[in-house]
């Protein structure tokens, strides 16, 4: 399961996008509801852990974490 896949990652808060490189260059769109999404291609599974431990470190809350099939990309 190291193949890179497509991630909507949702947070509580809004972030701004200068966190976007810190994130691995994830996309960061804020919700109207409060929420940040961070979108786009995750390496590999370490990466992912990576990235969620990263949302750990900043103290975020956790809302969801979705791969986006293939199916759904178009």
């Amino acid at each position: 399961m190291d193949t890179p896949h497509l991630y909507e990652i949702r947070v509580e808060g809004h972030l701004a996008d200068r966190w976007s490189d810190w994130f691995e260059g994830l996309a960061i769109r804020q919700e109207a509801n409060g929420d940040t999404i961070l979108a786009g291609v995750v390496a590999d599974q370490a990466a992912l852990y990576g990235v969620l431990q990263k949302i750990h470190n900043l103290n975020l809350m956790l809302v969801s974490v979705c791969r986006i099939s293939p199916k759904s990309q178009t």
